[in-house]
């Protein structure tokens, strides 16, 4: 058998393909484990809202789990709409009876609108399913549904919590994306709180809930303590709702697939780096555009916004009996000279993401001329106080040039070495550019 981890949602069915079945099938997958489902269901929902509903037949709701548990190792589970106390008491009987560990989410309204959980179903949940649940991960709302505490404050939140845990659940995580970022976490076994403290994320929150519980789930799985879990799952639906997409006129869902591109990004962006860094040093010709403090090649991911996301070489290029020399290999946050101005040129042209300084010389700019680059320049007297150099001379070379130029350049100040600095759109094609002026000027 596979050692591949099986994960199973118990969970309504969002037409929209935002919220339920469909966000927790993609969390499960980017974050590795194989998705199962059993539709408890169907909706008729948009990111405006939800227009209609059906319930699958109590028998097909346990036949799915049964069919799925029977055939495949499943150990961790997790609910989100359980719309009436039949499907409830169903599932809590599966449950039981697979021996599954469970995440509970659960879900009362639409994030775009709608009443998902009927409200005579609310004290099966209590009775019946909580008691099997490891965890539950109620909003300030729904925990107040569950607690019948009104949440203002940080230790509104410790008594419900504390309340919730009666009904038997080991763990209660209140999510804070209706009151204040931070989640807390709240352990029966030793009485512990946790916070995990955050700040709120610019985008759409539709499928948020779902895409945090199944999160949970797979951090759960792995071995992590429900503090930490917590925290990874947080950070992953963080990212997933600053890259979230306008799709309808409404609530703009999650996009949990950001993870698996992100990741992509960043493997292509250190491979293309790598690739320039070969490149650069096995031509000994590019020693003579190697400034006295060195140089570097720093290249942004499509989405980088802070110097972590931008790959450069650890230490510097320098030159070593006539040859260029690397100090040190190729990872990101490596380059915060070179990675500023990278930051700095994305912010005008987001294709533009890569980034090498080489020696200053009138020769070398008049290279760069004669080949047609654009070229624009900052002076360091200029600089205004209590900013980056880099940061501040890329953007006032950009705004006077009228868009990102090929070439930057400062005629250096006292104690700093003049530079240019050639910009593309990846970092194999700044050292083309380089490779080019050296074959001019020789």
């Amino acid at each position: 058998m596979s050692n591949t981890k099986v994960a199973l949602t118990i969970a309504g069915s969002d037409s929209g393909g935002g919220a339920g079945i469909e966000a927790d099938i993609r969390t499960f997958s980017a974050l590795g484990m194989h998705p199962t489902c059993a539709v408890t269901c169907i909706t008729s929902q948009n990111t405006m809202g939800l227009q209609d509903s059906m319930e699958v037949p109590i028998s097909h709701i346990s036949s799915q789990i049964d069919a799925v548990c029977t055939d495949m190792d499943v150990k961790w589970a997790k609910t989100g709409m359980l719309s009436s106390p039949e499907i409830i008491a169903a599932v809590a009987s599966e449950v039981k009876k697979h021996r599954l560990k469970l995440v509970v989410d659960p879900v009362m309204t639409a994030e775009a609108g709608g009443t998902l959980l009927a409200e005579s179903a609310l004290s099966t949940l209590k009775e019946t399913l909580l008691p099997l649940a490891f965890v539950v991960t109620p909003n300030i709302y729904e925990a107040k549904a569950l607690s019948g505490v009104t949440i203002n404050t940080w230790e509104d939140g410790q008594k419900a919590a504390r309340r919730i845990a009666k009904f038997g659940v080991d763990n209660v995580i209140i999510t804070g994306g209706h009151f204040d970022a931070s989640d807390l976490v709240y352990e029966s076994h030793n009485d512990t709180f946790t916070t995990i403290s955050s700040r709120f994320v610019k985008g759409g929150t539709h499928g948020s809930g779902c895409t945090y519980s199944a999160a949970l789930l797979v951090y759960l799985s792995n071995g992590l303590r429900v503090p930490e879990a917590s925290r990874c799952a947080k950070r992953f639906v963080e990212n997933a709702i600053s890259r979230s997409t306008d799709v309808g006129m409404g609530v703009s869902p999650v996009d949990s697939l950001a993870f698996l591109r992100n990741s992509a990004a960043k493997y292509h962006t250190l491979v293309n780096t790598t690739d320039a860094l070969d490149t650069l040093i096995s031509e000994k010709t590019f020693s003579k555009l190697i400034p006295e403090v060195g140089c570097n090649i720093a290249m942004a991911t499509p989405e980088a916004e802070t110097i972590s996301d931008v790959a450069g070489v650890h230490g510097r290029i320098t030159r070593s009996k006539g040859r260029p020399v690397a100090s040190g290999c190729v990872g990101f946050g490596a380059s915060k000279h070179v990675g500023s101005v990278v930051l700095a040129a994305i912010h005008s042209n987001p294709e533009i993401r890569a980034c090498l300084n080489v020696k200053y010389s009138k020769e070398v700019l008049a290279a760069c001329s004669q080949m047609g680059f654009g070229i624009a320049s900052f002076e360091r007297k200029d600089e205004p106080s209590h900013v980056s150099t880099m940061d501040w001379g890329t953007a006032y070379a950009i705004g006077k040039y009228g868009k990102v130029p090929e070439v930057i350049y400062d005629e250096g100040d006292v104690g700093k070495e003049p530079m240019i600095r050639l910009l593309g759109r990846n970092a194999t094609d700044v050292v083309e550019m380089a490779l080019k002026i050296v074959e001019r000027i020789n």
